[in-house]
């Protein structure tokens, strides 16, 4: 069983001049708690440990997807296969950042991967910035986080430009290259966390701008914003799988965009293997001894299971089954297109509320930053956000 720290929130007002508005959720309560998971160092260390050993197993995976053409298997749109191909292909097509979203780690329990968010993960702004600001406001240490999202997330950024060399010599061969940053209108979380990503973009010595989504301009010749302004980088807080289901002609466009190598899309579209939950089958079937993983197929499993969509988010289209095979709770969602895939049913750490636990860890070259998520079985977008501390 966790154990939590009481300590006073920011108020709503303070919230709002942060930019965080979507502070309450549709009920009327809080989505950051009032309370802290209290998190030893050496557990802070095995979730580090833990993320960067299977960052490193999915890109021996996505390698074998590719070789052996998996693409199927992973229900990625047929329209992207080439661009996740050309974009793996070539190191200058950096992945910025992701979430792995574990069980357990407290309290004894093991680290198991529950899935990888390497494409649009959520909960960066609360991860990075409020749940530090939780601990400033309560006069304590704000040292004292396993929380360096934002500098590495900078470090990743200057890494365009060098790669795998020392980000500092970034200021030695930066040549002006600008960053265009989208999101879709309408939405402020998706808004707040695209702009959170430029201003740590610009904090890194990037030239950006900002345009939704929906203005941005697309031909032959790159991308360019509502102004005709082009720039050699476009950052999208927009899904590959959208891309490829929803919006073909973009898919296409894009595709033809980086072979002509007239703009460098981030997150690039490998991001999309690591994002399919079958890619956990493929990394059962590679490493059956990593005491990271499920076992997950993609046939129903003996014993307990969760049944849920190769693409999906906040817990929708997600079933739990008992070992009797009798589904004792079920979710809907607009995901249920999207291949089954069956992954080992284990329990989330608990409190003595009996609220579930789910860690989240931030990876950006190297894993950077812990926050949980509460809620039920099935953590769903009613779930809430809590910080934690190290003790």
């Amino acid at each position: 069983m966790l154990a939590l720290q009481k300590v006073t929130p920011l108020d709503d007002a303070t919230l709002d001049e942060l930019g965080f508005t979507w502070h309450t959720d549709s009920d009327g309560t809080h989505y950051v708690a009032d309370q802290l998971v209290q998190v030893s160092d050496a557990e802070a260390e095995a979730y580090y440990v833990a993320a960067n050993e299977l960052y490193d197993m999915y890109v021996e995976a996505a390698e074998h997807v590719i070789e052996n053409d998996l693409f199927f298997e992973l229900g990625i749109p047929f329209n992207l296969v080439e661009s996740i191909k050309k974009s793996w292909e070539n190191d200058v097509h950096w992945h910025i950042y992701g979430r792995f979203d574990f069980a357990g780690g407290i309290d004894g329990d093991p680290i198991r991967l529950i899935e990888f968010n390497a494409d649009t993960p959520t909960g960066l702004y609360e991860t990075a910035v409020l749940q530090w600001a939780l601990l400033k406001h309560n006069e304590m240490d704000e040292e004292r986080q396993f929380n360096d999202i934002y500098q590495a997330i900078a470090a990743n950024f200057r890494r365009l430009v060098t790669l795998f060399d020392d980000p500092e010599t970034f200021d030695e061969i930066y040549d002006g290259w600008k960053i265009l940053f989208s999101s879709i209108e309408g939405d402020d979380e998706e808004e707040i966390t695209t702009k959170l990503l430029q201003q740590i973009a610009s904090d890194a010595g990037f030239a950006t701008s900002f345009d939704f989504l929906q203005h941005v301009q697309f031909d032959e010749n790159g991308i360019a914003d509502s102004g005709d302004n082009p720039y050699e980088y476009w950052f999208k807080l927009y899904p590959w799988e959208d891309i490829g289901t929803d919006e073909p002609d973009l898919a296409v466009m894009l595709n033809n965009i980086m072979n002509n190598q007239q703009a460098i899309i981030l997150n690039p579209a490998y991001t999309l293997l690591f994002q399919s939950k079958g890619m956990m089958k493929i990394l059962c079937d590679l490493f059956p001894d990593s005491q990271y993983l499920l076992k997950t197929a993609f046939e129903p499993l003996d014993g307990a299971y969760v049944e849920k969509r190769m693409y999906g988010r906040e817990g929708a289209n997600t079933k739990i089954v008992n070992e009797g095979g009798k589904t004792i709770i079920e979710t809907d969602g607009p995901y249920g297109n999207y291949k089954p895939i069956y992954q080992e049913y284990v329990d989330f750490t608990k409190d003595d509320q009996g609220n579930h636990y789910q860690a989240g860890v931030f990876f950006a070259y190297e894993a950077c930053g812990l926050g949980f998520r509460r809620g039920g079985k099935i953590l769903d977008n009613m779930s809430k956000f809590v910080g934690h501390v190290l003790v």
